[in-house]
């Protein structure tokens, strides 16, 4: 290992029992050396305690046991000699199978630095180096890492730098027997490694849309000369995609020149099987057909590389310097998330990877998603990007009434932003975002900039904008925007539990009660969370007839032209006769294309004029 300030050994201590061994060395510590594991995750704001999983710290110098002191929960502090490197080892216990902290079995291993890593206090800034060390156990195994290598094998094995702590903490590490491919998008570098791939797995089209998304979007941010080429060098010289696909999993999260992504494997594109086909010559059956699920896998890709942009490097004041310790609070992650949200699928459609209508489908997914959130009316999307750590990321049966989702209403915001400055003709929300990043240099922002900006294009004040759409609970005005933008909103019958107002899952044994919607007919019913509805009674009493309910669907066919039913539910094995009056109209969005001329310029990032 390279002679640096700080120096990190991980190995594999046992696959079985899933333990990392980690060496630290902390070339010229202090007398009283402090080191800290962070409490969470940047891009993922939960206080998740990566401390539990750390056992057998010992620390020693030239060869002497050094005394080490618990501080907190996960700080310890150890008494030792300025003038020799203090060694650290110890053990992390890896079994989450996230893109948030660490995993390792015998197939696959796979980590974040803020799960990993001691952070030794006040060195943060100096050069750290991390050495990954190979085994004969993992023969076969790769390394995909977005940190710069100084000494590896070809197989990635040896020795990485980074220019501080917070470097090396945000290029997660990739581990296995993996599928790997490489493109290069406008200059730069990118490589995608798939961890889980079946034999079925298109690798080649998957790359060829990632490449898409990946020019599309650092054209937007920088321009393009003639051939692709970008008019600005983006902030990033190389980019890493690593993509874990397992049964069920859909997720993941953003790094500053890399991103960790989870998905299931029946969403990944497949390699066409002619003995699995049916014996048509029709092109279109044996032409690869686009699931939802490749969809939303290719809109997941476009969110986390716009991070690229907007939240790593554009981001909050408030994150100028992460405080691993603690919560980092702002009221801005409805811009960071939400207008990230609002333009990953939007540069699908500008990639051509997805067409009008099926855009048009997705967006109107989003609005019907806030619009079935009662707490868009109790909580403000700054607020709800306040309470992220308390709320968002600590759901349960009462999240839906009390709280908004800062990615979901933070996307309609950056919409109505859009739509409403294409409407006055002057500018466009892609120019906005494009202003804010050179005023504010690709650094932290505050919400004044947005403002300033706003300002600033347009030729007016947002902020009796902002103030509505961002700080209180009015509702937005998605309708006259859209219709204006050449788009059709119709209204249609909403499916039966949100006709009723609750969630539900259902299975073999029946429909369960997970959420009761505020304001709704379960609700005034008398329904709870947890309850297990068995069967509905139709009819006077002395004339009823009596129905099994295994599924919500069935409602309409036991109910007939009935306004009212009674809904017999277990609570506590407890059996309940519950008087539920069936609501006559409640309707979803269907969002069609109106005038496709007048679409198409929103829809292709074209100017306002």
């Amino acid at each position: 290992m390279p002679a640096t300030a700080i120096g990190y050994s991980v190995r594999v201590r046992d696959p079985h029992a899933h333990l990392f061994a980690i060496t630290l060395t902390i070339a010229r510590p202090a007398a009283l050396q402090l080191v800290s594991l962070p409490v969470w995750i940047p891009g993922s704001y939960l206080v998740r305690e990566f401390s539990k999983n750390l056992q057998r710290l010992q620390g020693q110098q030239g060869g002497k046991a050094v005394v080490l002191t618990q501080v907190d929960k996960c700080s310890w502090q150890a008494s030792c000699s300025t003038n020799r490197p203090l060694v650290l080892g110890y053990e992390i216990y890896a079994f989450d199978n996230s893109v948030r902290t660490a995993w390792l079995d015998t197939r696959r291993g796979f980590f974040n630095g803020t799960s990993m890593f001691l952070r030794a206090h006040d060195q943060e800034d100096s050069p750290h180096a991390l050495e990954l060390v190979a085994d004969k156990a993992l023969s076969g195994w790769q390394v995909a890492t977005g940190l710069t290598p100084k000494k590896i094998t070809k197989n990635g094995f040896g020795t990485y730098l980074a220019d501080s702590y917070d470097e090396l903490v945000d290029c997660p590490v990739e581990m296995g027997q993996f599928w790997s491919g490489s493109f290069v998008a406008c200059g730069v570098p990118h490589r995608l490694v798939v961890a889980g791939a079946p034999p079925s797995f298109d690798g080649k089209r998957l790359l060829a849309d990632t490449r898409q998304i990946c020019e599309t979007e650092i054209q937007f941010w920088h321009g393009a000369k003639a051939g692709g080429r970008p008019l600005n060098k983006p902030p990033h010289k190389n980019y890493l995609f690593t993509l874990n696909a397992v049964d069920d999993g859909y997720g993941g999260l953003e790094h500053r020149n890399s991103t960790a992504l989870i998905c299931r494997r029946k969403d990944l594109p497949r390699l066409n099987n002619p003995a699995l086909m049916s014996n048509s010559t029709s092109p279109s059956e044996t032409k690869p057909r686009q699931s939802e699920g490749y969809t939303t896998l290719l809109g997941l890709i476009s969110h986390e590389y716009f991070h690229t942009w907007n939240v790593k490097r554009l981001r909050p004041a408030e994150f100028t310097r992460y405080d691993y310790t603690q919560e980092n609070y702002t009221q801005l992650l409805w811009f960071f998330e939400g207008f990230t949200s609002y333009y990953d699928d939007l540069l699908l459609r500008r990639a051509d990877l997805i067409d009008d209508t099926n855009y048009l489908k997705l967006l109107g997914k989003t609005i019907n998603q806030v619009l079935q959130t009662p707490g868009r009316e109790v909580q403000s999307v700054a607020q709800a990007s306040f309470d992220a750590w308390v709320k968002y990321y600590r759901p349960d049966e009462n999240t839906p009434n009390a709280t908004v989702s800062y990615y979901t209403k933070g996307s309609l915001v950056a919409l109505c932003l859009d739509l409403t400055l294409r409407q006055q003709g002057k500018t466009t929300l892609d120019a906005v975002m494009r202003a804010v990043w050179q005023r504010c240099q690709g650094g932290p922002m505050t919400e004044d900039d947005l403002t300033s900006v706003l300002a600033e294009l347009s030729g007016r004040s947002f902020a009796k904008e902002i103030s509505r759409w961002v700080h209180s609970t009015a509702e937005l005005p998605l309708k006259p925007l859209l219709q204006a933008q050449g788009v059709s909103v119709l209204e249609e019958p909403a499916q039966i539990a949100q006709r009723l107002g609750l969630r539900v899952s259902e299975g073999p044994s029946g429909v369960q009660i997970k959420t009761v919607l505020r304001g709704g007919a379960a609700e005034r019913a008398g329904f709870a969370a947890g309850d297990e509805w068995l069967g509905v009674m139709v009819g006077s009493v002395k004339s009823a007839t009596h129905w099994r309910l295994t599924t919500l669907d069935d409602l309409a066919l036991y109910a007939g032209t009935a306004s009212k039913i009674g809904a017999l539910v277990a609570r506590d094995k407890r059996l309940l006769n519950l008087s539920l009056t069936l609501p006559k109209s409640v309707t979803t969005w269907r969002l069609a294309v109106r005038d496709s001329k007048l679409l198409d310029r929103w829809l292709n990032g074209l100017s306002a004029l």
